[in-house]
C-alpha cells in the first residue's frame, strides 16, 4: 500500500485524477485503467485521456509555481493582446462554469486594465 501511495504522490494531480476516474468506472485492474483513460479522453479515447493527464500536470505545475491569480491575469492579458475586446472576454467568462467570486475577480481585473 505504501509503495502505491508513493507512486500516486509522485504523479501528483494527474495521478489523483486517474485514481478517481478508475474508481468511478466500477472495473478493476487493467480494465479500470483503460476505461478511465477512455472516459478522460472523451471522443479521443485513451490517447486523449493521456493527453488530458499531461495537460493537468502542466496546469497544476503552473498553478503551484505562480498562483492562480497570476495565471488568470496573464491569460486575460494574452486574450487582449490577441485582439479580444473587454466585452468579449467578459461575455466569455460569464458563460464559464466557474464560481461567482472568480467571475467577479476577472471582471474587476478587466475594469482596471488600460
Amino acid at each position: 500500500m505504501d509503495q502505491l501511495v508513493n507512486i500516486i504522490a509522485a504523479l501528483g494531480v494527474p495521478g489523483l485524477v486517474l485514481v478517481v476516474a478508475m474508481a468511478v468506472t466500477g472495473w478493476a485492474g487493467a480494465a479500470a485503467l483503460t476505461a478511465a483513460l477512455a472516459v478522460l479522453g472523451g471522443p479521443f479515447g485513451m490517447l486523449g485521456g493521456i493527453a488530458v493527464l499531461g495537460i493537468l500536470g502542466l496546469i497544476s505545475k503552473g498553478l503551484s509555481d505562480y498562483g492562480f491569480e497570476a495565471i488568470f491575469k496573464a491569460t486575460v492579458d494574452e486574450l487582449r493582446r490577441k485582439g479580444k475586446s473587454k466585452v468579449d472576454i467578459e461575455q466569455e467568462v460569464e458563460s464559464y462554469p466557474i464560481s461567482r467570486d472568480l467571475k467577479l475577480k476577472i471582471k474587476d481585473y478587466l475594469r482596471t486594465m488600460a
